[in-house]
C-alpha cells in the first residue's frame, strides 16, 4: 500500500453527477473511469501493489466507502479506486483486496494525504505488512488479506533484493552507503511522479525511507 495522489477526474464524472438521478449503475464511461483510477496510481492495486490494467477484466472499481451505505459517496472521486482482481472466483482465504473486502469499511484510505497512509504502516523483512494502528492491523489481515503468502513472498522478494544491492554496495565502497546514492537509488524506483510503477517496488522506496532517515538522524 502507497499513498496516491489523485489527479484531475474525468469530465464525464462531473457531468454524470450534475444529472438528476444519477448514480454509478448509470455512469456509462467506466473505461474512462478506470483509465483516470489507473494513471492516479501509476498502475499498481490500490492495496496490494500488484499490476492493474484500465479494462474490465484487468481491475475492479473500488468503492472505499462501500456503495449500499454510502449512496452519497458511489460517485465520489475521492472515494473511488483502483484494485486487482484478487483472487475473484476462489475460495475466500484466497481472496484480497477489493475481492475480499466487498461491503466491509477501512480505517483509513490510501488516496487521502490526511490518513497519511505511509506512515501508518510498516513491511517486516519476511514481506509482513503491519500497522502499529491496532484497528488498522487487523483490517489488513482480516479485512483485505495482505499477508497472504502469495502477496507477502512478493514483498519479501522485493526487500531481499534491496537489502541484498545495499550489502553489495557497502561492500564494494569498503564503508557506509552515502546517502545521495541511496537517494539516487530511491528516485530510480519511484520514478519521477508520473508513468507506471513497477509492482511492489513502492516497498523498496519504504525501506529506502528508513535508511534514509537513520542516515540524517
Amino acid at each position: 500500500m502507497r499513498a496516491i495522489a489523485k489527479g484531475q477526474e474525468p469530465r464525464s464524472l462531473v457531468e454524470h453527477r450534475a444529472n438528476a438521478h444519477c448514480d454509478y449503475a448509470n455512469y456509462a464511461d467506466k473505461d474512462g473511469l478506470r483509465a483516470a483510477l489507473v494513471r492516479d496510481q501509476r498502475g499498481l492495486c490500490c492495496y496490494c501493489m500488484t499490476r492493474v490494467e484500465a479494462t474490465g477484466t484487468g481491475m475492479k472499481i473500488e468503492h472505499w466507502r462501500c456503495q449500499s451505505r454510502n449512496a452519497d459517496l458511489e460517485l465520489t472521486y475521492s472515494n473511488l479506486l483502483a484494485a486487482c482482481l484478487g483472487g475473484h472466483g476462489q475460495p475466500e482465504a484466497l481472496q484480497h483486496c477489493d475481492t475480499r473486502k466487498g461491503e466491509q469499511d477501512l480505517k483509513f484510505n490510501p488516496a487521502n494525504g490526511a490518513h497519511r497512509i505511509e506512515q501508518r504502516i510498516r513491511f517486516e523483512m519476511d514481506g509482513t505488512i503491519a500497522s502499529s494502528d491496532t484497528d488498522f492491523d487487523a483490517q489488513l489481515n482480516d479485512v483485505l488479506n495482505l499477508n497472504l503468502p502469495l502477496l507477502k513472498n512478493r514483498r519479501k522478494g522485493v526487500l531481499t533484493a534491496i537489502l541484498d544491492w545495499w550489502k553489495s554496495e557497502k561492500a564494494r565502497l569498503r564503508g557506509p552507503v552515502p546517502t545521495e546514492q541511496l537517494t539516487r537509488e530511491r528516485a530510480r524506483r519511484a520514478g519521477d511522479g508520473a508513468g507506471q510503477l513497477t509492482p511492489f517496488d513502492p516497498v523498496a522506496v519504504w525501506w529506502l525511507d528508513q535508511r534514509l532517515a537513520r542516515s540524517a538522524a
